[in-house]
């Protein structure tokens, strides 16, 4: 009895300090178009170390978003990584659309892109496919906001692309 007991306890013991992983592999992208600057504005919010295994198995190396070390190379990544899984049309015309920079919260990771300035948009067409790379069930909620008109649109794997009418 004392043998079941101590095996348990090991057990436990290695159990407790495992890293706990999220079940759902989902992000946001919030696409805010600003009337004074005449740009969109784009939030990705996505978990830490999804984003990191992603950037990871796409460059094949790894990052550490809570190492001060690595900011530079997550920047350029972050910065190629966003210009090939997210892609804006308004007007029947591709915006460039530029990294700005990360922010880490806790868990998650916001990485802020802005886009050229396009005057009155009526149309938002987008290309979104964060983390598509490492997952086969990430969902991508995608919030469009135009003159305070806010419309959502959640995107399943494979499917990455969108258009709203404003």
């Amino acid at each position: 009895m004392k043998k079941i007991i101590l095996v348990f306890s090991i057990l436990f013991c290695l159990f407790s300090f495992t890293e706990k992983k999220h079940p759902y592999h989902v992000g946001s992208v919030e696409i805010n178009y600003n009337s004074k600057s005449k740009t969109f504005e784009v939030t990705g919010r996505f978990f830490l170390d999804d984003l990191e295994n992603s950037l990871s198995e796409k460059y094949k190396k790894p990052f550490h978003f809570n190492d001060t070390n690595y900011k530079a190379q997550l920047n350029t990544a972050l910065k190629n990584y966003c210009a090939e899984y997210l892609k804006l049309k308004t007007n029947n015309q591709f915006l460039k659309v530029n990294y700005v920079g990360y922010e880490e919260d806790n868990e998650s990771v916001n990485v802020f892109l802005e886009s050229d300035a396009v005057a009155n948009p009526k149309k938002v067409e987008a290309a979104v496919s964060f983390l598509y790379n490492l997952f086969d069930d990430q969902i991508n909620i995608v919030h469009i906001i135009v003159d305070g008109n806010r419309k959502t649109e959640k995107l399943s794997y494979p499917n990455r692309y969108l258009f709203q009418q404003f």
